[in-house]
């Protein structure tokens, strides 16, 4: 068994979200990135941008080049702040709302595919360790 826990941690990020990635592409026509924007901004109507930058971990002309491909393809909309200008707003459109409540049984699935793999308390390890990563850096 690989001990190397940087490396088997990189290689299972990518794996998981080409993975992920994929499965969204095919049955969705949205990328996982467009997705978890979706969610976000189903939960938070009328987000600002930045907002949405930070909580994805983007940096200003990635969040843009989202935000423009997701309009594009109908997914939200956006309009300038009515109390900053420099501030832009996101909305989830019907088709975009759509799309996350068809993500949903797909990530009960994905979590549903772990919890068959791993018992209570190795489930209750690995959300401590995922966690801890989150919070200490």
């Amino acid at each position: 068994m690989n001990k190397r826990i940087f490396f088997l941690l990189n290689i299972a990020h990518k794996k998981l979200f080409k993975h992920v990635d994929k499965v969204c592409e095919q049955t969705l026509d949205a990328s996982v990135t467009q997705l978890a924007a979706l969610m976000y901004i189903e939960k938070q109507p009328g987000c600002k941008q930045k907002d949405l930058a930070t909580t994805l971990d983007l940096n200003k002309s990635a969040i843009t080049g989202l935000v423009n491909r997701m309009e594009n393809n109908a997914l939200l909309t956006r309009k300038e702040s009515e109390d900053d200008a420099r501030a832009i707003k996101l909305w989830p459109t019907k088709l975009g709302l759509e799309k996350v409540e068809k993500l949903k049984p797909l990530i009960g699935q994905l979590n549903n595919q772990f919890n068959q793999e791993f018992n209570k308390e190795e489930m209750d390890t690995i959300l401590r360790f995922l966690n801890f990563i989150i919070t200490k850096y």
